[in-house]
Formats: structure tokens, C-alpha cells, sequence
């Protein structure tokens, strides 16, 4: 059993509704990312979302965009991410932290460290400490493979859903995707539009006829009150473009605090 599904298995059989966070790797500061995780876990998250900079990352609106553009600036790649984790689990070996991105800085990993088939990102990312891999535009039925090394390793594939998935496409995802699924609420980039939490309840039944391992809903949700609605009917609530804002611009000592202020307010909602 991977450390996702322990996690989440433990927190259905006490009632209780996942917290993901996502930030992205590197940003606002080189350095800022495994503190970062450390307070989001203080703060209640169960598990992390770690977004791993791209240039051209297609599902994500102005607010990420910008932040990976910025942790690409400072240097932040693939094998800086795997140290950010390595360094986060020299404190902390329960917390499950899932890698977001695009199948580019996958590929070119591979391309430099190993030898095809994402033989060597597999081997680094469980030596890292990772539980769990969601590569936006990797399709499902190309993942037969991939879904097979993660899993030998302990590791989740998880694979976005969006209101506008068939029934086919839920289906293709239910074969290779462990862990959870990410419901994407919103027809859009991340940090768009208001989230409609009925057109939620319609969809999550639908999901659930194909696929029967725990489902995430993200995009939209920016406050307690969206993120309480939402964790009555999802397995997990998962918050991205708004911790974004919110660390931005702020100095590096308050990034930490400023989180943990956010995140707190969000799990006792949850836990409400």
C-alpha cells in the first residue's frame, strides 16, 4: 500500500476530508520550498502537491504561471526538485508529496540521467521520497508502463479529470490511476472563474461509477467556506493558485507563517 492510500484510507475511516496543497517547487524563493512543506504539514495539510517549473505549463493560469517562471529563474528543475523532497524527508516520512507537472521536464530527466521508459525519474523520485506522480499531459492510455515502474517503487500515478471527461476517458483513468483523482471543477486554467459547487455534486457520482479509488476536486477553491463545501462531497480538497498569491510578494520570513495562517483556517473548516 502506498503512503497516499494509507493516508487516505486513515482518513476515511475517521471522517475526515483530505487537505492537499499544492505550491510550486522553488518559489517565491530558492530555497523556501522544504520549510514550506514542513508548515503546511504543521498546518494540517495531509498531503503536498509539489509543482515542478515548466515554461509552458498548459493548465495553469497567470497566478502559476508566473511562479514557475520565476522558480525557472532561480534555477529550480527536476533534480533540484527531487533534493527539495529529499531534504523535506530528513524531518518528515509520513506526509505523502505528489510532483505536478509536464511530461518536458520528465522526458528531459530521462533524456540526461537515464536510459528510456522514465527508468531513471522512477529510480529518483522513490529515492527522493515521493509517493505520487501527476504529469498533466500524459495520456492514459500511453501509461500502462509508467503506472507499472511507479507502482513497483511504491509510487501513485494520478491523473487529472475534467467536466467535460466521457465516460470513456473516466474509464481509461480508472485502469491505470492509484492513489487519487484530481477532479478539475472548472472548464479552464487554474486560478479561473468562481467554482460551482452544484455542477460538483452533479459530476462526482458520475466519476465515482468508473473509478473507485479516492477522488480530489481542486481549481476554485480559495477559502474556507468553498473548501468546507466542497470536502462534503469530495474525498479531498485541493488548494494551488491561492497560496500562490497569497507568498508572492511577500518577504522570505513571512512566506512560512502567512501559509500556515491560510491553511490552518482551511483545515479546521474541513474538520468542522
Amino acid at each position: 500500500m502506498s503512503r497516499i492510500e494509507a493516508t487516505l484510507r486513515a482518513l476515511k475511516a475517521q471522517g475526515r476530508k483530505a487537505l492537499i496543497p499544492y505550491v510550486t517547487a522553488g518559489f517565491p524563493f530558492a530555497d523556501i520550498t522544504p520549510a514550506l512543506m514542513h508548515g503546511m504539514a504543521e498546518a494540517g495539510a495531509d498531503i503536498i502537491e509539489l509543482g515542478v517549473p515548466f515554461s509552458d505549463p498548459m493548465a495553469d493560469g497567470p497566478v502559476i504561471q508566473r511562479a514557475g517562471e520565476k522558480a525557472l529563474g532561480l534555477g529550480i528543475g527536476m533534480a533540484q526538485v527531487f533534493n527539495q523532497v529529499r531534504e523535506f524527508r530528513k524531518r518528515n516520512g509520513t506526509t505523502p508529496v505528489v510532483l505536478m507537472g509536464y511530461a518536458n521536464p520528465v522526458e528531459r530527466y530521462e533524456q540526461i540521467h537515464g536510459q528510456g521508459a522514465q527508468g531513471a525519474f522512477v529510480r529518483d523520485a522513490a529515492a527522493a521520497g515521493v509517493d505520487g506522480v501527476l504529469v498533466v499531459d500524459y495520456p492514459p492510455e500511453e501509461c500502462t508502463a509508467f503506472a507499472a515502474s511507479l507502482r513497483a517503487r511504491g509510487m501513485d500515478l494520478i491523473f487529472l479529470l475534467a467536466p467535460t471527461s466521457t465516460a470513456e476517458r473516466m474509464a481509461q483513468v480508472a485502469q491505470v490511476a492509484s492513489g487519487y483523482v484530481y477532479y478539475v471543477s472548472l472548464k479552464g486554467v487554474t486560478g479561473s472563474g468562481a467554482l460551482d459547487r452544484s455542477a460538483v455534486e452533479q459530476m462526482l457520482p458520475r466519476i465515482r461509477q468508473h473509478v473507485r479509488i479516492p477522488v480530489g476536486v481542486g481549481f476554485g477553491i480559495r477559502d474556507a467556506a468553498t473548501a468546507q463545501a466542497i470536502g462534503k462531497v469530495a474525498d479531498a480538497v485541493i488548494i494551488g493558485s491561492r497560496i500562490i498569491e497569497l507568498i508572492e510578494d511577500q518577504e522570505h520570513a513571512k512566506v512560512v507563517p502567512v501559509t500556515i495562517d491560510f491553511l490552518r483556517g482551511i483545515r479546521k473548516a474541513l474538520d468542522a
